[in-house]
């Protein structure tokens, strides 16, 4: 027999364990700068120049503003849903909650899929970065060391992710600021010779070029180069006072898409051509970026952008891996994931579920057997549509969590947090979102002879989704929630 003493310390310990929860340590200026510079990455710093080139200035511009637009309803949805239920995996539980069990089992499931691979695709390319300064040096090494690096900046503690997310943000958001001011010295002549006013949106056939296929192209492009904005809701739940400070983190969604992709790309637009051929490669030596550097007499810029495109692929790398573990844990915790994942240390790290999403991303080490340009490729390939699945599933579930909270009589002054133009929001969202879904690949059609494993890669979340749906919905049986039973829990206290 243990001593009464020893008992009542394991009855303690036991009830310690059980009443462990995610720690709210990230603070305002964590999800501010999340929200800022979190899912800023290659698609602005490399492939802004071919959305020009492809559309023109003008049209480019318009492109980014209709995703833009988008993406701002999508971030108010969430907005209002994170601020009046802040859980981790938020849009997995939003889902079960408002529209059907099986819709958040599915989404979760697609969104924990995207950012594990994610990471995979972020680390093949972090090798082709650091191969710009070491050319002889081996792929996996740079794959391991900086998934070493995100592991623990996950590991140690939520504030080690809020930290390392905003110190990597402040980065990227710096050198975008630098790029904005030097690039409107230029266009007036303060830098760089002789000023250049608009005569870039007048060339040949700017500023739009190619017609409205050429801005549909793009528009689909400018999706892959906003994803990743959601994640300030994934924070809600480890967040200090989320019903104020998640409205607060949403409202810098509409500053960012303004000034760092509406605003930059205006400045490439006017500052080159779109007709110059160097804004078709996909390579940081003529990034628009760099080559704006160069052009106002920074020596290493190609160098500095270097720099930053690995701070951005280590900030998305960092940010899949929490959201990729915090959707396994809220789903864990709704049994739709196995009950380890919904285990947490002593630190509320749910670590389990990192040491599995690290696995899916150690395969950025075939990089170093197959070609780091090919694995990349592929990766991205695998996880492009799904991204756009997920916000379907955050308007769709806003739209059904509005629309019970009023087939129910509650008053909308309740909620911390109100989304603007409810429901043209979200119904344009989701319209936008099915259009680009559909159409993502469209291209191929078009070619003389398919590339259809072009086409399988491309549309492969579509299966995958429906899949895991109807897969659910055939085991546990489960429906549609009807909009009159929908629990609110509006006493629940979120940890």
């Amino acid at each position: 027999m243990l001593p009464e003493r020893e008992i009542e310390k394991f009855q303690q310990t036991v009830g310690q364990q059980s009443e462990q929860t995610l720690k709210r340590e990230l603070k305002s200026r964590h999800l501010t700068m999340i929200s800022i510079g979190g899912a800023i990455g290659t698609g602005l710093f490399l492939s802004s120049g071919a959305a020009i080139s492809t559309a023109g200035p003008g049209g480019a511009l318009l492109a980014y503003a209709i995703v833009g637009a988008m993406v701002f309803f999508i971030m108010t949805s969430l907005g209002e849903m994170a601020a009046f239920m802040p859980v981790s995996g938020s849009f997995s539980t939003y889902g079960t909650k408002f529209v059907d069990p099986a819709f958040g089992f599915a989404i979760g499931w697609t969104y924990w899929f995207s950012w594990a691979m994610t990471i995979a695709a972020e680390l093949a390319a972090s090798t082709m970065i650091m191969k710009f300064w070491f050319p002889d040096s081996p792929s996996w090494v740079w794959s391991a060391s900086f998934l070493a690096l995100i592991f623990l900046l996950n590991y140690l503690s939520v504030k080690g992710y809020g930290e390392g997310e905003y110190w990597l943000s402040l980065i990227k958001v710096s050198a975008i600021v630098l790029f904005i001011i030097v690039g409107l010295l230029m266009i007036f002549g303060i830098m760089g010779g002789e000023a250049v006013g608009f005569k870039n949106f007048t060339v040949d056939k700017a500023p739009f070029s190619g017609g409205i296929l050429s801005v549909f192209i793009v528009f689909i492009a400018a999706g892959f180069s906003f994803q990743g904005t959601e994640i300030v809701g994934v924070t809600a739940g480890e967040s200090k006072d989320p019903a104020k400070n998640v409205p607060k983190a949403i409202k810098n969604v509409f500053w960012r898409i303004l000034i760092f992709y509406i605003l930059a790309i205006a400045v490439i637009g006017l500052l080159i051509p779109y007709n110059n051929p160097n804004l078709q490669n996909d390579n940081v030596m003529v990034s628009p970026f760099t080559l704006i550097f160069e052009k106002a007499g920074i020596a290493f810029a190609a160098s500095l952008m270097n720099a930053v495109i690995l701070t951005a692929l280590l900030s998305a790398g960092n940010s899949s891996l929490y959201a990729s573990t915090r959707m396994l844990y809220s789903m864990a915790k709704t049994g739709q994931a196995p009950k380890i994942f919904g285990q947490l240390n002593n630190r509320g790290v749910p670590v389990a579920g990192i040491i599995l999403t690290c696995a899916i991303g150690a395969l950025a080490f075939l990089a170093s057997f197959f070609g780091d340009g090919m694995v990349y490729i592929w990766l991205m390939n695998a996880i492009s549509i799904t991204g756009f699945i997920f916000w379907l599933g955050i308007s769709i579930s806003h739209y059904r969590f509005r629309k019970a909270l009023i087939a129910q009589g509650h008053s909308l002054d309740m909620l911390p947090y109100k989304a603007k133009w409810f429901p043209i929001g979200p119904i344009f969202a989701i319209a936008c979102g099915i259009i680009v879904i559909l159409a993502q690949n469209f291209q191929a059609f078009l070619a003389d002879q398919i590339d259809w494993g072009g086409v399988v890669a491309a549309y492969l979340g579509i299966p995958f989704f429906l899949s895991l749906y109807f897969g659910y919905k055939l085991i546990k049986k489960t429906k549609m929630v009807k909009l009159e039973d929908v629990e609110f829990d509006f006493d629940k206290k979120y940890n």
